[in-house]
C-alpha cells in the first residue's frame, strides 16, 4: 500500500487498516485494495488476548474481557481481525472466542472478580472467572444469583448495573495491589500500568484510552512538575515515557510495574529516583476534573 501523509498520521493501534484491508469508515483517509464494513461480535471467554499479528506467540497488546464487542473485518485461519468497541484498540483475537450473537449488556462485574457458575449454586464447578468491568447480559434473578442470557449464573453481590459507578477510581487501583504485573493485562490475574489506569477509571465511569502515551495526551489537565514533586493530590496521574502511576495522596503512588512485578504502592520520590537511574524523567502529571465534568461510559 502506498503510504501518503494522511495515512501516516493515523495510529494503527486505534485505526483498523492494513496494507490489504481497511475499515469502510476509513475510505478516503487511507489507501487499501479492499474496504469492509465489518460485523459486530461478542467476546464469550473470560479474557482474550488481542495480538498485533495472527500468531499465538505474538506479544500481548491488550485483553478483551467477557461481554466486550468487537467489530470484525476479517476472519481467516482461526483468527479474527477487528477493533474493540470499548477503547478502539485494533488487533487479532481467536475467532472461536467470539459469538455471532451480540447480547446487549445490562450489568457489569463490580467486584475484582467473580465466577460464572453452570447453576445457581456456589458448590458447582465454575465455568470461568470473570474480572472487574466484564459486561453481562442479565436475563433474570434467581435467589442470590443472576442468570445470564447466554447461560450461566453470577452472584448478585458481585455485580452492578451498567450505569452505576465506583465513587473513587483510586480505591479500585488500591484494591488491585498485589496483582502480578503482566504486559498487556487488564485483569486481577495480571495487569500492566496503563491497564491499571484504564480499568480503575472505567470502574468509576470514566473513559480512558489503552496506552500510556494516549492517556497522557487525552486525560486530565497538566500539573506543574516541581523539583520537590509537591502540590500533588489523590488521583493525579504521573507519566514517564512508557509508564504511568496513580497518586494515592500527595506522596504515595500506586502503579503496576516491572520492578516489583506487581501492583505496588511506594513514595513517588522513590520511584522517580529509581526510574531516573535509567535516564527516564517524569514527562507529565495530569489531574482529572470533577467526575461530573467527565464523559461517562455508556
Amino acid at each position: 500500500m502506498k503510504t501518503d501523509v494522511q495515512t501516516a498520521r493515523l495510529d494503527p493501534r486505534v485505526n483498523p487498516y492494513r496494507e490489504d484491508l481497511a475499515a469502510d469508515f476509513l475510505r478516503g483517509k487511507v489507501e487499501a485494495p479492499r474496504f469492509v464494513a465489518g460485523v459486530k461480535k461478542q467476546v464469550i471467554r473470560a479474557a482474550v488476548a488481542l495480538r498485533r499479528k495472527p500468531v499465538s506467540t505474538a506479544g500481548l497488546e491488550t485483553e478483551a474481557l467477557f461481554g466486550e464487542v468487537i467489530t470484525v473485518y476479517e476472519e481467516a485461519n482461526g483468527w479474527a481481525w477487528g477493533q474493540l468497541d470499548r477503547d478502539g484498540y485494533v488487533g487479532y483475537v481467536p475467532a472461536n472466542a467470539l459469538a455471532a450473537e451480540v447480547r446487549q449488556p445490562t450489568h457489569k462485574v463490580a467486584a475484582l472478580g467473580t465466577f460464572l457458575y453452570p447453576a445457581p449454586d456456589i458448590k458447582t464447578t465454575p465455568m470461568m472467572h470473570l474480572s472487574i468491568t466484564s459486561m453481562l447480559s442479565v436475563a433474570e434473578r434467581v435467589d442470590g444469583f443472576y442468570r445470564l442470557a447466554g447461560g450461566g449464573f453470577v452472584v448478585v453481590r458481585h455485580v452492578t448495573e451498567l450505569n452505576r459507578y465506583a465513587r473513587d477510581f483510586v480505591e479500585i487501583a488500591e484494591r488491585l495491589i498485589g496483582t502480578p504485573y503482566l504486559w498487556g493485562g487488564r485483569t486481577r490475574v495480571g495487569i500492566d500500568c496503563s491497564g491499571l489506569v484504564q480499568v480503575s477509571l472505567e470502574a468509576a465511569g470514566i473513559r480512558a484510552p489503552r496506552d500510556t502515551d494516549m492517556q497522557q495526551a487525552q486525560l486530565g489537565v497538566p500539573v506543574p512538575i516541581t523539583p520537590d514533586l509537591e502540590g500533588l493530590q489523590r488521583g493525579d496521574l504521573v507519566f514517564w515515557p512508557g509508564h504511568v502511576g496513580i497518586m494515592c495522596d500527595a506522596y504515595m503512588m500506586v502503579h503496576a510495574n516491572a520492578y516489583h512485578m506487581a501492583v505496588a504502592v511506594e513514595p513517588l520520590a522513590d520511584a522517580a529516583r529509581r526510574i531516573a537511574k535509567n535516564g527516564t524523567q517524569i514527562s507529565a502529571i495530569k489531574r482529572l476534573p470533577a467526575l461530573s465534568a467527565i464523559a461517562r461510559t455508556s
